[in-house]
């Protein structure tokens, strides 16, 4: 038995037995000074030693195992059982351990990953109580396993363009400052909430400013972004996500010119702007091309495309009209101002739409007369001359819609207006044609002198209806509209010149 493998212990509990039963006995004799008494006490003693002596056995054994009892208990260690997922680890001395453990490994995670958001994945750890005399629990090596066991990971937003991931940042705030940086790239830099800046004007001498309003900005692709569980290294650096979703891949391209390609087609037929052509192929003059040409159609293809809407305000200045007044008095081709014309202004609004940074397409949308022009008025002789204009321009196509204007384009000089509208051509004023045929980049043309100084000019026809030489009015019929040259889609290419330099249509019509 346990209790007896202590044998000071036992000594010591049967010594303090002997003493106590002597002290009995000598208490006793000394009682009885008789000696027949003593005789009789010594009789009966003897005839009790042996229950005396089972007796002081039991009593010692009792002594004894109340004793062990109480050792063994004080020297019994509880301690704690450690299970993960169910798994047996090891043993430790408290909670309290490994729950210090677990706090010592996240703060760690978050030194060596700052400014990431980790998560330590400990798996489902349970407890189990025990206890053993004079236990020492493998608290060490138990909480080394249990660490060595620990998985973690980052948790980041990942951004997804068109279902495709493109790379994860560390949180949604950062994603969101990145797609907006994308956007603010192509859209024009606003100094206030009212998003109007000043911008280049389309005038060819530059002179006139304009001013941009935002109306939209959005991306073409369906982007979206959501949590994601990677790897701290797996978290993308915020500029070189900017680059790849701005830049792209370079994709080299080159097109050989087939008949009847102009640049427009060529844009259209590759999905492009044509700015990208004239950027790429700066040998291009007056939209000449011919077959045989080789174009380098080479562009980069950003991750993402944004789109921006844009209104353009511009003021422009009203030509005056010319008006004449006939005085039989005066000789056939004698003429006297009466009175000088004054200029006037006008605002014009045009809505571009364009597709990183490249214009796709643009529209006037509003012409509003700001101060009228004050017409000129000069007296002439009374004989008519059928062939000379009148120096007020009427609009050459019906139920007209401007779509591209007079200034510089893509690095070359837009020389006139485009139009759309009723095919049917007409003189925008009184004069003599001078031309009819075809020209570089204007396909079939007829170009009519007015006699006082200007000349207008008429592109891209399909057909001709009147000869050099002849005189019409203004409002005749001189032509169909078409598509011929180097032209996008059936339209009329309008231009005006005033002693032999080009003008603004818009100042006249």
């Amino acid at each position: 038995m346990t209790i007896f493998t202590d044998k000071g212990r036992f000594r010591k509990v049967w010594r303090t037995f002997r003493q106590t039963f002597r002290r009995a006995t000598s208490n006793e004799s000394h009682s009885n000074p008789d000696p027949d008494r003593e005789q009789q006490a010594t009789r009966r003693l003897m005839r009790k030693k042996p229950l005396l002596a089972a007796g002081g056995a039991a009593v010692v054994l009792a002594v004894a195992a109340m004793s062990g009892t109480h050792y063994v208990k004080a020297h019994t260690v509880e301690y704690l059982e450690v299970y993960q997922n169910g798994t047996l680890i090891g043993d430790v001395s408290s909670k309290e351990q490994v729950a210090e453990l677990i706090d010592n490994v996240k703060k760690k995670l978050e030194a060596d990953n700052a400014g990431l958001h980790m998560t330590l994945e400990t798996g489902k750890i349970t407890y189990g109580d025990k206890s053993a005399y004079n236990a020492k629990p493998e608290t060490t090596a138990t909480l080394r396993k249990l660490e060595s066991s620990f998985t973690s990971h980052a948790t980041g937003v990942a951004l997804v363009v068109d279902g495709k991931q493109l790379g994860v940042v560390k949180d949604k705030a950062t994603a969101d400052a990145l797609l907006k940086r994308v956007q603010g790239k192509y859209a024009p830099k606003t100094q206030s909430a009212k998003t109007e800046v000043t911008a280049l004007a389309y005038s060819a001498d530059g002179s006139v400013k304009s001013k941009t309003a935002l109306k939209s900005v959005k991306f073409v692709e369906k982007i979206s972004t959501g949590d994601k569980d990677v790897q701290p290294t797996d978290i993308a650096d915020p500029e070189q996500l900017y680059l790849q979703l701005i830049k792209g891949e370079v994709k080299p391209k080159s097109y050989t010119v087939q008949e009847g390609d102009c640049v427009g087609c060529i844009a259209q037929k590759f999905n492009i702007s044509p700015q990208v052509i004239y950027e790429r192929n700066k040998w291009i003059k007056d939209d000449m091309i011919k077959v045989g040409d080789v174009l380098d159609l080479t562009v980069l293809q950003p991750e993402v495309t944004v789109e921006t809407v844009e209104n353009v305000t511009e003021t422009e200045s009203i030509e005056p009209k010319t008006v004449y007044q006939k005085n039989s008095n005066m000789k056939s081709g004698e003429q006297k101002v009466i009175r000088q014309g004054q200029s006037g202004k006008k605002q014009l609004v045009y809505r571009l739409v364009k597709q990183n940074g490249y214009l796709m397409s643009e529209e006037l949308i509003s012409e509003v007369v700001l101060e009228p022009s004050v017409p000129a008025i000069i007296m002439k002789g009374t004989k008519v001359n059928l062939s000379e204009g009148t120096g007020q321009f009427a609009w050459p196509v019906s139920g007209h819609r401007l779509t591209s204007f007079f200034g510089m384009r893509w690095g070359a000089l837009h020389r006139g207006v485009d139009m759309v509208g009723s095919h049917n051509i007409k003189a925008a004023d009184n004069g003599v044609v001078t031309f009819t045929g075809t020209r570089p980049g204007l396909g079939n043309c007829i170009i009519i002198d007015h006699k006082n100084g200007y000349e207008t000019w008429y592109g891209h026809l399909s057909k001709i209806q009147v000869k050099k030489g002849q005189t019409v009015s203004q409002g005749e019929q001189i032509g169909i509209m078409g598509n011929t040259g180097h032209s996008f889609g059936t339209h009329l290419h309008f231009e005006i010149h005033k002693n032999g330099q080009l003008q603004n249509p818009l100042k006249y019509l």
